[in-house]
């Protein structure tokens, strides 16, 4: 019966705006929490790279140990860093949703009919794609489509980008280690003969030591898994 009724009746515009507002909320509670995943991230790993380097210099029968350990932690700080600036534009996306389905239903209310938005369509088919908000967001987009807003059900396929990064990503662990360990490395690989200083924040070194292992352990699951 209720499938018949939403058949032929419309869905009322008050339902439809707050259930729209509320998914965007959603999603940016949910982007908010991300982003700063995201810095916590990026900063355990800027820290990780400044403890192997001064432990190579402490230590130089590790040195080789730590060159390889230093490049994953600065694999693991760009990936961190794009996915952070991935979430921050999605975020940016969202709130231009927001505000054009809020424009949208104003429009409606006074005119009594309302357009479908191909600015709309692109920001939501954008935003399907990323993985954090799949869910949440096709479900947006179905509501949007009940509304008029968009036209159709957008797409959801992943983007093809995401793998070409990752073959350009090697350029980027350079500029990262000689922005972190104060352009003290002349060339991939080389591993510093003088301690170079550097800025660090104050650590507790057998907690952190620790830290780095377990988290070494999982960048190099993580590049393994890219390789196959």
């Amino acid at each position: 019966m209720e499938t018949l009724k939403a058949m032929f009746v419309k869905p009322d515009p008050q339902t439809q705006v707050r259930k729209c507002n509320q998914l965007i909320r959603q999603n940016t509670r949910k982007l908010d929490r991300d982003i700063a995943n995201m810095k916590l991230a990026e900063n355990k790993a800027r820290t990780l790279i400044i403890q192997t380097n001064r432990r190579a210099q402490r230590n130089p029968a590790q040195a080789k140990q730590a060159e390889k350990d230093i490049r994953i932690f600065a694999r693991e700080l760009v990936r961190t860093r794009r996915q952070h600036n991935r979430l921050v534009t999605s975020k940016a996306q969202l709130n231009s949703v927001s505000m054009q389905v809020t424009e949208a239903f104003a429009v409606r209310k006074i005119e009594g009919s309302i357009r479908s938005s191909v600015g709309i369509m692109k920001d939501v088919n954008s935003l399907v794609r990323l993985p954090e908000l799949t869910g949440t967001m096709r479900e947006l987009s179905q509501e949007l489509v009940k509304a008029g807003i968009i036209e159709e059900m957008v797409g959801d396929s992943l983007p093809d980008e995401l793998e070409e990064e990752d073959e350009e990503a090697e350029s980027e662990v350079d500029k990262v280690l000689g922005e972190i360990l104060s352009d003290k490395m002349s060339k991939v690989g080389a591993t510093p003969t003088t301690p170079t200083p550097v800025q660090q924040e104050p650590v507790a070194e057998d907690e952190d030591e620790e830290d780095a292992e377990a988290m070494l352990d999982q960048m190099r699951g993580r590049l393994e898994a890219l390789k196959s």
